[in-house]
């Protein structure tokens, strides 16, 4: 009976060593001990919004290639878990890249690319409305796009025909780096110096077609 006792006593003790104290390893929910995978703090996301349209929404005329075309104003919004933020501290820059992702270009994956601008300052709280051509003061260089092939590259709205809606994209990219390019570089030259600098992206999406 004495032998018993001693070696459930043992048996318990050797139970009660081999559990790792409270908060240390152990695999805590949520990954909180050491070695858990413990996440770092929250990052501000990028978004963005326009009073032209809402997201999604019809573009109108004065916006459009075959209208005014003007370029439509943005407002840039950093969020964490929704409520309003600072920018990342390392960003620098902004860059856009405006499409028509119902094109195939050459029977291709590509689309057409209407409109590019880089190198827009990081201090920015937006685009207003009918960004000019060229290079603007602020640092802002219009890019490669529909106008960038003669004179100062610009702007250059939704152009679809009669028939169904287009939809173009409109994306953003927050970057921590000046783009050291000319305003003579390609679409994929701009993309390949934008890879690795992200530090935030956001999408706006407009539709448009011609009517009758």
């Amino acid at each position: 009976m004495k032998f018993l006792t001693l070696a459930l006593a043992l048996s318990l003790g050797t139970l009660l060593i081999a559990q790792p104290p409270a908060g240390k390893g152990g695999g805590a929910p949520g990954g909180a001990g050491k070695g858990g995978g413990a996440k770092g703090p929250a990052r501000p996301v990028l978004s963005v919004s326009s009073p032209a349209w809402p997201d999604g929404g019809e573009v109108p005329m004065v916006n459009a290639g075959r209208g005014g075309n003007k370029s439509p104003e943005f407002v840039f919004n950093w969020s964490i878990a929704g409520v309003a933020a600072p920018a990342p501290m390392e960003l620098q820059t902004y860059a856009v890249i405006f499409h028509d992702i119902e094109n195939s270009s050459n029977k291709t994956t590509v689309d057409t690319l209407h409109w590019s601008a880089f190198n827009i300052p990081g201090t920015a709280k937006g685009l207003p409305e009918g960004l000019g051509a060229g290079d603007l003061a602020d640092g802002t260089r219009n890019g490669p796009g529909i106008r960038a092939g003669g004179g100062a590259p610009a702007y250059f709205g939704p152009g679809a025909g009669v028939g169904p809606f287009h939809h173009y994209v409109f994306e953003f990219y927050a970057l921590d780096a000046k783009l050291d390019l000319p305003a003579t570089a390609t679409r994929d030259e701009l993309v390949k110096a934008i890879d690795g600098h992200v530090v935030g992206k956001a999408a706006y999406v407009g539709r448009f077609h011609a009517v009758q």
